[in-house]
C-alpha cells in the first residue's frame, strides 16, 4: 500500500508513531504537507499537484488536519476522495467533528447522550438557556477551542451572564452545557477504529482543574470500558462519518455522556497509558480498507435517475406496525432496506423475518417516488404554550 500521511508536524509523536508503523509493515509512507497541494480543476479527471508537480498515485490517505487549517485541508481530503484515494475520514466528517455546535447537533438527533446543551445568541436567552441546561454551576465552551482551550466553569448564574456577554462582544460563539459534578475533573478517551475500541484511557485533571485534557497537567490511566461505553463510542465515531477518531466521555450517573468526536486524535497519550499498538491498528484498518473500501452511500447510491436514498418512519406508515419486512411488501415497491434503527440498536440488512415496531426507522434504497407516497403529511409542530402567572384582583 502506498499511503500519504497529510500532516504538517512531521516531528509530532503521533506522525512519527503512524509512519513507523507503516514502514514495519512493509507499505510505502510518506508524509506531505497539507498546505503543499494545489488543487487542480482545469484537467477532465479530479487532480492534485504537490509542491508544484503533479501529484503521484497513492492507495489511501491519513489526515491529521489541524484546526487551523480546517477549510483548506478538507478541501484537499475532497479531492483525494474525488480521485478515489481512499480516507478513513471523510472531508465532511472532519468539518462537522470540528465545529462543536454542528457535531452535537448530529449526534442529538441519533440519541447520542450528551450533557444538556444550549446554544444562543441574544442577550435575553441566555439566562432561560442556563435554566434550561439545569442551571449553575454551567461550562461555557468556545466553538473554535482546543485541547481545554476556552472551556470555563461558571459557578453562579450571574458569572455565567457576565463571561458570555463578554464572549458574545468579541464576537465568539459559545455553547452553554450542564455541569456533570459526578465526572469532575476525569473523563475517558476511546480511540475508535472501524468497528471497534481499540485503545482508551481515562483522563483525571490535577488539583482543582476541572479541565482534564493532558496539555493542562492531567494524568492518564488506562481503562476496560464497559460495552455501553463501547458501544457509544463506536456509534458516534461512525455518525460522524469517521472511521479513526478519539471519543471523548464523561461518566455519568445513568452512563456514558458524549462530550467530543476528535477526528484528528493524539496518540502519545493513549499509546503511553496502554501500551498498545494504536498507531498499527490504524495503519492494518486502512490496509484493510484498501482492497475491499467502504463507499458513502450519499454519493454512489443518489445519481440513478429516480433512485435514492431515504429514511421511512414505522410510526408514519402505521400499516407497517406488526409486520414483518416480508410482508410490508417493500420489495414489491422496488424499495430495499440497508438497515433498520431501533433505539440505540441498528440492524444492518435486516432479514425478511424481522418484525417491525413503532418508532422503527428504515434506511431505504430504491424509487423515490414510491418511498415519498408512503409518508404522510407532515403535521406541524404545536406551539408550547407558556403559562403566565395569575394576577391578583384588584
Amino acid at each position: 500500500m502506498k499511503l500519504a500521511v497529510l500532516s504538517r508536524a512531521p516531528q509530532a509523536y503521533s506522525t512519527q508513531r503512524l509512519r513507523a508503523a507503516a514502514i514495519q509493515r512493509g507499505h510505502d509512507v510518506k508524509v506531505l504537507n497539507t498546505l503543499k497541494f494545489a488543487i487542480d480543476l482545469t484537467a477532465d479527471e479530479p487532480d492534485l499537484h504537490f509542491r508544484g508537480r503533479p501529484l503521484s498515485d497513492y492507495d489511501a490517505i491519513l489526515p491529521r488536519i489541524g484546526s487551523s487549517i480546517t477549510y483548506f485541508g478538507t478541501a484537499v481530503v475532497r479531492q483525494f476522495e474525488q480521485m478515489d484515494v481512499y480516507t478513513p475520514n471523510t472531508a465532511n466528517g472532519i468539518s462537522s467533528a470540528r465545529d462543536k455546535l454542528r457535531a452535537s447537533q448530529i449526534l442529538s438527533r441519533h440519541n447520542i447522550a450528551m450533557p444538556a446543551t444550549a446554544f444562543v445568541r441574544n442577550r435575553a436567552d441566555v439566562r432561560p438557556a442556563i435554566e434550561r441546561v439545569g442551571g449553575a454551576p454551567v461550562v461555557i465552551k468556545l466553538l473554535e477551542g482546543t485541547q481545554g482551550i476556552g472551556v470555563i466553569l461558571a459557578p453562579q448564574v450571574k458569572v455565567a451572564e457576565a463571561i458570555i456577554e463578554t464572549l458574545h462582544s468579541t464576537k465568539q460563539n459559545v455553547l452553554i452545557q450542564k455541569f456533570i459534578s459526578e465526572s469532575r475533573g476525569r473523563d475517558i478517551r476511546a480511540l475508535v477504529v472501524g468497528d471497534r475500541v481499540v485503545a482508551a484511557m481515562r483522563r483525571v485533571a490535577a488539583g482543582d482543574e476541572f479541565r482534564s485534557n493532558v496539555h493542562r497537567g492531567g494524568s492518564v490511566e488506562p481503562v476496560q470500558l464497559d460495552p455501553a461505553y463501547e458501544e457509544v463510542a463506536v456509534r458516534s465515531a461512525q455518525i460522524m462519518g469517521l472511521r479513526v477518531a478519539g471519543v471523548d466521555m464523561l461518566e455519568g450517573d445513568d452512563g456514558p455522556l458524549v462530550m467530543e468526536v476528535n477526528s484528528s486524535p493524539g496518540l502519545q497519550g493513549i499509546e503511553q497509558a496502554t501500551k498498545l499498538d494504536v498507531a498499527g491498528a490504524i495503519i492494518d484498518y486502512i490496509a484493510g480498507q484498501v482492497s475491499f473500501p467502504e463507499i458513502d452511500v450519499r454519493q454512489r447510491l443518489t445519481v440513478s435517475t429516480g433512485y435514492g436514498v431515504a429514511e421511512l418512519s414505522v410510526h408514519s406508515a402505521v400499516e407497517l406496525v406488526g409486520k414483518t419486512l416480508g410482508e410490508s411488501g417493500l420489495w414489491e415497491r422496488d424499495i430495499t432496506v440497508l438497515t433498520l434503527h431501533r433505539g440505540v440498536s441498528v440492524i444492518p440488512n435486516p432479514r425478511k423475518h424481522v418484525v417491525l415496531e413503532a418508532d422503527d426507522r428504515l434506511l431505504c434504497f430504491g424509487k423515490l417516488d414510491e418511498m415519498r407516497s408512503m409518508i404522510p403529511e407532515r403535521r406541524r409542530r404545536r406551539a408550547k404554550v407558556r403559562r403566565l402567572p395569575k394576577q391578583p384582583l384588584n
